[in-house]
């Protein structure tokens, strides 16, 4: 019962972006309907597996969705997914809006079908550009949006990507905001609208928000760069066992470190009494800090940091994390029994509600385990179906 319930969703979208979009569309109550080719998304064959078709990262962007193949470039499967759009409340899809053209699926042709339909494209660049046609990844999008830059200048000089689909889930976090938004309007005035959510001027306003710096000025004040933010000495500190995470942010907080660790001669330098003074000087007290926490455990750090109200958080590794004491408490990774999989650890729905409680109620679907369901509900009969299946538009049903 959560607050999408009653909407419809049809899901045209592969990899991750687009998936992770949908996925929360679905936890947050909408019936999801992810159509696939004949082969499935190509992220089904992605990590380690049980069963061909169900890996990992599938796993974890596909619940709550139910999922139906269907061979677009084929009139009869064009034809099952203009039925199925005829009362949806959203289409997303993630190609380029060319070859939404191409599959003659473009918003002139759907609009007229369903005028009510939010029509939502996540893709490479806005349209008004030279780049409009270019194809987009994640690394690509990271690259030019200055990220691997930022990471060289924090580290050994060596341009990096960042070790996550980032680009990918924060512009289909942004998709969710412009899905939702587009159904208020929707519901306000009766009218569906095209709303794209390009991936390139996403992610340059998500970095430069942090790093314009001075060239927010005309003319530019400095070269941009947000200076705590590239301090090499911003990272988990080594302690004298381990790794932890720790800020010392306000005037408070570096008051009770003052106090916790008995430097009073930080409190008198002009470097570290104040805020103006520590921006100012971030490397230095960065690099002062590497040093203090080197002098204790990270046991010993979490208890005389936590008493005095200094923010810290252990350094997790992708198996400890599974056992942070307060997500264990939360049951923010609950072991659940998968229809096909047996026993998979899934994730919590984060967000949550006073009213309209979200919670996963479908696991990621083997590819076309609904696709039979979902044609039935657009109006197919069984010798239908069978015949679809008989001419390649659609597979069937697994067993």
């Amino acid at each position: 019962m959560g607050p999408l319930k009653g909407i419809k969703v049809v899901d045209m979208t592969t990899v991750l972006m687009g998936p992770y979009a949908t996925q929360m569309l679905g936890d947050y109550g909408a019936d999801v309907i992810k159509v696939e080719s004949l082969d499935g998304d190509v992220t089904r064959l992605i990590g380690p597996m049980r069963h061909t078709g169900m890996g990992p990262v599938f796993l974890n962007t596909n619940r709550s969705k139910r999922s139906i193949c269907l061979d677009l470039k084929k009139p009869a499967g064009r034809e099952a997914v203009l039925r199925l759009l005829k009362d949806a409340d959203v289409l997303v899809y993630n190609v380029r809006p060319q070859a939404m053209a191409r599959l003659q699926l473009g918003y002139d042709v759907v609009s007229a079908i369903n005028p009510r339909l939010v029509y939502a494209g996540v893709f490479g660049f806005g349209q008004d550009g030279p780049y409009a046609a270019k194809p987009a990844y994640d690394d690509l999008i990271q690259g030019a949006t200055a990220l691997p830059a930022l990471m060289a200048q924090t580290g050994d000089g060596v341009p990096r990507y960042v070790p996550n689909a980032l680009v990918d889930r924060i512009v289909g976090l942004t998709a969710v905001g412009a899905i939702c938004a587009s159904l208020v309007h929707r519901d306000r005035t009766g009218r569906g609208q095209r709303v794209d959510i390009p991936m390139f001027e996403t992610m340059a306003g998500f970095v430069m928000g942090d790093h314009m710096g001075g060239l927010t000025f005309d003319p530019p004040l400095d070269k941009g760069g947000y200076a705590r933010h590239l301090s090499r000495d911003r990272r988990p500190y080594k302690t004298s066992d381990g790794y932890l995470s720790v800020i010392v942010y306000n005037d408070k907080q570096w008051e009770n470190f003052f106090k916790a660790t008995g430097r009073d001669d930080l409190r008198a330098d002009p470097k570290f009494a104040t805020f103006a003074g520590r921006a100012a000087n971030i490397d230095v007290v960065y690099a002062e800090l590497a040093r203090i926490f080197e002098t204790r455990t990270t046991a010993d750090w979490i208890e005389l940091l936590t008493e005095a109200d200094v923010p810290v958080m252990p350094m997790h590794d992708l198996a400890s994390i599974l056992h942070d004491e307060h997500l264990e408490a939360t049951n923010f990774f609950p072991v659940v029994n998968h229809p096909t999989e047996g026993r998979i650890r899934s994730m919590k729905v984060t967000a949550s509600w006073s009213e309209t409680e979200a919670e996963t109620v479908r696991l990621a679907p083997r590819l076309n385990e609904h696709g039979a369901e979902i044609l039935r509900e657009i109006g197919y009969s069984a010798d239908e179906i069978a015949a679809m299946v008989r001419d390649g538009v659609t597979r069937s049903v697994p067993e």
